[in-house]
């Protein structure tokens, strides 16, 4: 340690106490560094408001998600089963009036008795209602429900709801007469025993198509942008390879990974979580074919978000302009049908559900390609048009 002199000590204290003038000692008195905190909070609240990304992330997708889970099951505390109507069902007659203005109760209808199969198959409705008119004046109407083993879960909560319709009927506007209708003595519900529709059956599709999509959008946008950023690209034009080669050869790698990692996620969901595929190793092949044009529309976008973005902080704010919308409305963790019928429209103009459709309709129901053409011509449509777009705007300097 070393001591201080006494001089010293009395030159440092008379030094610090003449050097400020009196408006110094004022002005610092008077500074307050609250009001500073202040200031800085101001200037960082306007930064942020002013960020795109910030008020995206911040306000618009949590509020997205805040409508879209809002609005599935209509917001309401009581569970609505739906049911279809036999093609040779009566419906002149009480209990079909009260079945439709029923609140537990909401009748579908399918354009088809295939698809009508299907939804049965996949337990989308409780069962088929059908209501059989009397042989004589005496004799009361008669109510059956088909349904099948995938709705277990539906029919037990709705023969309970028809029994309690047409006991209010029978002792409410046909008191003190014969009962009007009753539910068929011998067999009121016919039971088909098909296989299970799992969860997995719906979900692992739906991540699938979420995995192609986010790959492809911000796996491409990503890789592209730093190419050019890093004059990779640049240094690739003082080769003799094409531009063409440059993409494909991106692209390629791109491709592949994607698939290899499709195929473990089919393969794990199949023997891990019991994944159904109709047709076993047919059914694979064809999931592949289908992620890999699914693949190649979602680079596209990927392509046009690397040709838009000025640098990399705004290239997530573009990619989860494309990706999100197609996550929460794809029919990516539920049924589509589960929206409001204004927005069912804008869910099925997007890509990610088509994809997600010829999926499910490939692995579960064992439909080949061309049953599936339709959502097939719908992304090639996507794919031209976004190739266009891609054309246009991607930057190789």
């Amino acid at each position: 340690m070393y001591d201080i002199c006494p001089h010293c000590t009395n030159f440092l204290e008379s030094f610090f106490t003449n050097s400020f003038t009196p408006q110094l000692k004022q002005l610092m008195q008077k500074y307050s560094q609250v009001r500073a905190m202040l200031a800085i909070t101001k200037a960082s609240l306007r930064a942020i408001f002013r960020s795109p990304s910030a008020v995206v992330f911040s306000f618009v997708f949590p509020f997205i998600f805040i409508l879209v889970f809002g609005f599935i099951g209509d917001g309401g505390g009581v569970p609505v089963y739906k049911v279809a109507i036999d093609k040779n069902c009566d419906t002149a007659n009480a209990l079909f009036d009260s079945i439709k203005t029923s609140k537990r109760i909401k009748i579908v209808r399918f354009a088809s008795d295939k698809e009508l199969r299907s939804s049965l198959l996949k337990g989308k409705i409780a069962g088929v209602i059908k209501i059989t008119r009397p042989a004589d004046a005496a004799s009361a109407y008669q109510y059956t429900i088909s349904s099948t083993s995938a709705s277990d879960d539906k029919w037990p909560q709705v023969l309970p709801i028809l029994n309690g319709i047409s006991d209010e009927i029978n002792n409410v506007k046909f008191a003190n007469r014969p009962a009007y209708v009753k539910a068929d003595p011998v067999q009121p519900v016919k039971r088909e025993v098909v296989r299970e529709y799992k969860t997995i059956d719906f979900i692992l599709p739906g991540q699938l198509g979420f995995s192609l999509l986010s790959s492809g959008v911000f796996g491409v946008a990503f890789m592209f942008f730093n190419l050019r950023n890093t004059l990779v690209l640049k240094r690739f034009f003082a080769t003799p390879i094409s531009r063409t080669h440059i993409i494909l050869g991106e692209g390629l790698s791109r491709v592949i990974f994607q698939m290899v990692t499709a195929i473990v996620i089919i393969l794990a969901g199949y023997y891990i979580f019991g994944f159904t595929l109709v047709n076993g190793f047919r059914t694979l092949m064809e999931m592949l074919l289908l992620s890999f044009i699914g693949l190649v529309i979602f680079m596209g976008f990927g392509f046009i978000v690397s040709g838009l973005a000025k640098n990399d902080s705004t290239i997530p704010p573009f990619a989860n302009l494309i990706t999100l919308p197609q996550f929460l409305l794809g029919g990516t963790f539920f049924s589509i049908e589960a929206f409001p019928k204004w927005l069912q429209p804008i869910s099925k103009a997007m890509p990610l559900t088509h994809l997600n459709t010829a999926m499910r309709a490939v692995a579960f129901e064992g439909q080949n390609l061309w049953e599936v053409r339709t959502e097939i011509g719908i992304l090639l449509i996507w794919g031209i048009a976004v190739y266009i777009v891609a054309i246009k705007v991607f930057k190789w300097e």
